[in-house]
């Protein structure tokens, strides 16, 4: 690829033009779907350094192909570093992003009650998986989910839902959340942590339709 720019007639790369390429290459929707805030948050700052490195190499490479062999090379470094940030890269390994992790599930009390000391010193993202399990955990005790391991966040609305579609809705904003925080590398938040608690509530109150 860099032997096909050299021979290419000379390119003079200037900051503006450098800053705008890079913004419309990590603006596709390959880059878009890997993490929203947090990649817009990551270019704001990556820009200003690109500019002025590339602004320092058009002062020494007449013809500007040095500076656009490294804008190429900035722009695999950002995405790689943006998608490891948004815990795209870290969690591709992964089969399943599962609620519970290998250890043995405790009762939907448990997990309440560790959520509860987990927000009150501040800690949200721990207190945003804890409480999500405490409503997973509510569901399986209430026999609105059956005690099937291995569920993901989303499987866990997909579920519920159909057996309770009332809990469709509370459940999709508590498994978003979850995801994000638990899977994804998004900080905990005082609003995400209410809307998993708007969940667990949901789940605790939710009437249990019997069949038959």
């Amino acid at each position: 690829m860099i032997a096909v720019f050299l021979a290419e007639p000379p390119v003079d790369v200037g900051r503006d033009q450098a800053a705008a390429e890079a913004a419309e290459e990590l603006s596709k929707s390959a880059y878009r779907q890997s993490g929203g805030s947090l990649i817009e948050k990551a270019l704001n700052k990556v820009m200003q350094w690109i500019g002025d490195m590339l602004d320092s190499l058009s002062g020494s490479s007449p013809n500007g192909h040095a500076g656009l062999v490294m804008l190429i090379v900035l722009l695999a470094l950002v995405v790689v570093v943006v998608l490891w940030r948004a815990g795209v890269l870290r969690t591709s390994h992964r089969e399943k992003q599962t609620v519970f992790d290998t250890s043995r599930p405790r009762t939907a009390a448990e997990y309440r009650a560790q959520a509860e000391r987990e927000a009150a010193s501040g800690d949200y993202a721990h207190a945003i998986r804890s409480r999500f399990r405490a409503c997973v955990a509510e569901l399986t005790e209430r026999t609105i989910l059956d005690d099937r391991a291995g569920r993901t966040a989303y499987e866990v609305v997909a579920d519920a839902g159909r057996a309770t579609p009332a809990l469709r809705e509370p459940l999709q904003p508590a498994a978003l959340a979850f995801t994000e925080v638990v899977y994804g590398n998004r900080p905990g938040t005082p609003e995400r942590y209410a809307a998993v608690v708007a969940a667990d509530d949901a789940a605790r109150t939710a009437r249990v339709m019997v069949s038959g």
